[in-house]
C-alpha cells in the first residue's frame, strides 16, 4: 500500500498530505493512544520520504473543529518548517470547513485536458470493489482502536434486480474468533452499524436502492492471500 501511494504521489500533477491535527495535539498534550501514535509516526515518516525525494506538497491539517487558532498556527508552523510543504490549508471533512479553498487551489492546478471518465463518475473503481471499500471504511471508522488494520471485505455477490435496485453480498474476514466478536458488536449493534452506514452511501453513489448483507468469518492467514491484494492494485511482493 506504501509503494503503490508513493508510486501514485510521483506520477500526479499535485499532492496533498492530510493530516489529523487532533492526533498532533494529543501527542504534543500527552494524551495520546496508541492511534494517536502510530498517526503522528506515519506522518513523520511521509515527511521524511518527501524530503529525500526532495518533493513538495500541499498540508491540510484535518479536523479543526473546536481547535483554538492560535493551536493549529503553532501545528501548521511546526509542520511548514519541515520544508516539504508548500502551502498550508486547515480544514473540517465533518463540517466542511476550508474544503472549498482547497479544491479551489487544486482545480487552478490542474492542467486542461479531456475527460477521462463519464462527468458523473464518482470513482475509477470496479462497484463490486467500491461497495467492498466503503464497508471496510465503515469497519476501521468504528473499531479502529479494537482491530486495526486486521479485517479484509470481500464483495462475493453484486446482482442488479429488476426494480432497479442492487443486491449486494460481502464478507468480512477477521483473523480470531475474538475478533468476529468486536466486529458483531453486543446484541449485533456494531455490524447493524456498519450495514446502516455502507447501505446509505452506497446507495449514495449508486443512486439506487441497496439490499446489503454481511457476513463475518475467521480466516487466520487472510492477509497472507494474494488475490485480496491484487484486487486493490496493491503489490503482493513487496
Amino acid at each position: 500500500m506504501v509503494r503503490s501511494a508513493w508510486a501514485g504521489a510521483e506520477d500526479s500533477e499535485v499532492v496533498v498530505h492530510l493530516v489529523d491535527v487532533q492526533g498532533e495535539l494529543a501527542v504534543r498534550e500527552r494524551r495520546a493512544g496508541a492511534g494517536e501514535h502510530r498517526s503522528v509516526q506515519d506522518v513523520q515518516t511521509i515527511i521524511e520520504g518527501l524530503k529525500a525525494a526532495n518533493r513538495q506538497v500541499i498540508l491540510a491539517l484535518n479536523k479543526i473543529d473546536g481547535v483554538k487558532r492560535e493551536t493549529l498556527l503553532a501545528v501548521a508552523h511546526d509542520l511548514y518548517e519541515t520544508g516539504v510543504y508548500s502551502e498550508v490549508f486547515m480544514i473540517s471533512a465533518a463540517t466542511g470547513a476550508g474544503v472549498d479553498d482547497l479544491m479551489a487551489k487544486l482545480a487552478s492546478l490542474m492542467p486542461e485536458g479531456p475527460w477521462l471518465y463519464p462527468e458523473d463518475q464518482t470513482a475509477d473503481l470496479p462497484a463490486r470493489l467500491l461497495a467492498a471499500e466503503i464497508t471496510r471504511e465503515k469497519i476501521y471508522l468504528r473499531v479502529h482502536e479494537e482491530l486495526p488494520y486486521a479485517a479484509s471485505v470481500e464483495t462475493t455477490a453484486f446482482q442488479e434486480r429488476a426494480d432497479g435496485s442492487a443486491r449486494i453480498e460481502q464478507t468480512i474476514y477477521v483473523e480470531r474468533d475474538g475478533q468476529r466478536a468486536i466486529i458483531l458488536g453486543k446484541g449485533g449493534e456494531v455490524i447493524k452499524w456498519i450495514g446502516k452506514t455502507s447501505r446509505e452511501e452506497l446507495e449514495d453513489i449508486l443512486d439506487r436502492k441497496v439490499h446489503l448483507f454481511l457476513h463475518v468469518k475467521v480466516k487466520e492467514n487472510w492477509a497472507e492471500e494474494r488475490g485480496i491484494f491484487n484486487d486493490m492494485g496493491l503489490d503482493f511482493d513487496v
